[in-house]
């Protein structure tokens, strides 16, 4: 009788172990799907601001048409995209950087930078920045949490025999940080 059980321990016990092991990589890979459903959903309603704050500008700087360009094209080639996170930070990357040097032409128009709907959609492009630097946080962080698991012992003979891919971060700076002054005189 001991040693049935002596045996079923021995058994028992490292498929345990490995069954714990398998269900927290899972979990883990899990809170990363659901955390980059939050980062996409942000980067949506940045895409949806685009156009308005395109449409805005043009108004006021009709002459400025290669930077407003741009900035429609890389709005499109970032709404479309739906590989991965590195994939998708290059397309954000230069859609950020667009998004600034769009926002630097603002400075040269006065009227433009005192219009109630532009400071309107500025403070929401500003809000909507803040939301998305907060779900790649939490993105990040999932993705950190895995890769330990992954990478550390004894999880990686887990994450190896049952071949968890690797996850990549995603790292993108926001467009911009804080609503410019606004001068009147």
């Amino acid at each position: 009788m001991e040693i049935l059980i002596v045996l079923a321990a021995v058994i028992f016990l490292p498929l345990l172990w490995v069954v714990v092991q398998y269900n927290s990589l899972v979990a883990l890979r899990n809170h990363i799907t659901e955390s980059w459903s939050n980062v996409d959903t942000e980067l949506k309603r940045r895409y949806d601001l685009i156009p308005n704050l395109v449409a805005t500008v043009k108004g006021y700087a009709a002459h400025e048409r290669e930077v407003l360009e741009r900035v429609t094209e890389l709005r499109n080639r970032c709404l479309s995209n739906r590989g991965a996170p590195q994939d998708q930070a290059k397309d954000e990357n230069q859609l950020v950087d667009a998004l600034k040097r769009l926002l630097v032409v603002v400075e040269n128009y006065p009227q433009l930078k005192a219009d109630q709907h532009f400071l309107k959609l500025q403070q929401e492009l500003i809000n909507t920045e803040n939301r998305i630097q907060a779900a790649r946080r939490f993105y990040n962080g999932n993705v950190r949490d895995y890769r330990n698991k992954c990478e550390s012992f004894p999880g990686n003979l887990v994450a190896q025999m049952f071949h968890f891919q690797p996850v990549e971060f995603f790292s993108v700076p926001p467009a911009m940080k804080e609503v410019p002054d606004v001068s009147f005189g």
